[in-house]
């Protein structure tokens, strides 16, 4: 069974060379091409059976291209790594023992340190189960959603198949694969219809977080400037210049638009996805552009929180920036 590797972390292929060899080759072919064949030598004076590792993460990272998608299907990779051990340097002469291949999946996910090398999808939680944090003291997922607002979620069945299980904009729960996960739906009227960060969770895999309450716009300017020689030599007369010309010139003004969102009253379990939300290197905000609704790339200005409890703070609550990741006047070339 294929393994779904998280590629923001280190992830080790080995082969135990065989005795006698002198030099591992390590071929890693990626979405059905070679990319990669990687050669470690072995010094003579190390002892007759070693055991190589290969790092592949970063590798097969640079083929993941996240792109936002509107049905959440997840972006992968395939991959395959074979290892074999050689009689000379450089993976010269012959072969001297059977290949080691392994054959999986990799993701735009990352497991924290306390889980160790190699962190697989879902980290050691059972199958099949929603690639979304679960309230850890009553094992259950629940997510929190707007009024008559659809959306999907993605999850792992039992046979390590990805998929992405849809609800409707009346339900207050779902299943997928006899995994229940519960919708918590929320009156945001008052500011409007919330705002829907989608971004790439700690699984790899796209997820909504609704902010409910009020939103903050600000736009920034950012340009240079020069001092221009405005004076003029008509003929027949004195040097002059124009008072309604600017010695004092403006050139490559250019606009940032930032959102300030605030998150509502959450529960102290939800404080997982506003952390992955503040890990992740792609987020995207759904909003309007001349009445038309749009999913932007932004990015998450903010750069720490402190989490919030009952105990300390009552009520739960994140005010967040975010950054749209692009230059406001349209300089695309």
């Amino acid at each position: 069974m294929a393994l779904q590797l998280a590629l923001r972390n280190p992830q080790f292929k080995f082969i135990v060379a065989s005795s006698g060899a002198r030099s591992v080759q390590c071929k890693v072919t990626i979405n059905g091409t070679l990319r990669y064949t990687l050669t470690k030598n072995i010094p003579l004076s190390l002892a007759a059976t070693q055991t190589i590792n290969f790092d592949i993460a970063e590798l097969a990272r640079d083929y993941i291209e996240i792109v936002y998608k509107a049905d959440y299907v997840p972006q992968k990779v395939d991959i395959v790594t074979n290892l074999k051990s050689y009689t000379l340097v450089n993976g010269g002469g012959a072969a001297i023992d059977e290949p080691t291949s392994s054959t999986d999946v990799g993701f735009e996910a990352y497991g924290i340190f306390e889980e160790g090398v190699n962190p697989e999808i879902p980290f050691g939680r059972s199958k099949p189960t929603f690639l979304i944090p679960i309230n850890e003291d009553t094992d259950t997922f629940t997510i929190f959603a707007p009024n008559n607002t659809a959306g999907k979620l993605p999850n792992i069945t039992s046979s390590n198949t990805l998929v992405v299980t849809p609800y409707s904009g009346s339900d207050t729960s779902v299943t997928s694969n006899g995994v229940v996960c519960n919708i918590k739906r929320i009156d945001c009227t008052k500011y409007g219809e919330g705002k829907r960060i989608i971004y790439i969770n700690k699984y790899g895999v796209q997820q909504d977080l609704w902010f409910f309450l009020k939103e903050s716009k600000n736009l920034s300017r950012s340009n240079e400037g020069y001092k221009s020689n405005t004076i003029t030599y008509p003929s027949g007369s004195s040097a002059t210049y124009s008072v309604q010309n600017a010695p004092n010139k403006v050139f490559n003004t250019q606009g940032k638009q930032t959102h300030k969102l605030s998150s509502g009253y959450y529960p102290e379990f939800a404080n997982q996805q506003f952390e992955e939300l503040l890990l992740s290197e792609y987020v995207w905000l759904s909003t309007l552009r001349k009445g038309v609704g749009i999913v932007i790339p932004v990015k998450v200005k903010t750069s720490n929180i402190a989490f919030k409890t009952s105990v300390n703070d009552r009520l739960i609550e994140y005010t967040i920036e975010f950054e749209e990741a692009f230059d406001y006047i349209n300089n695309i070339r």
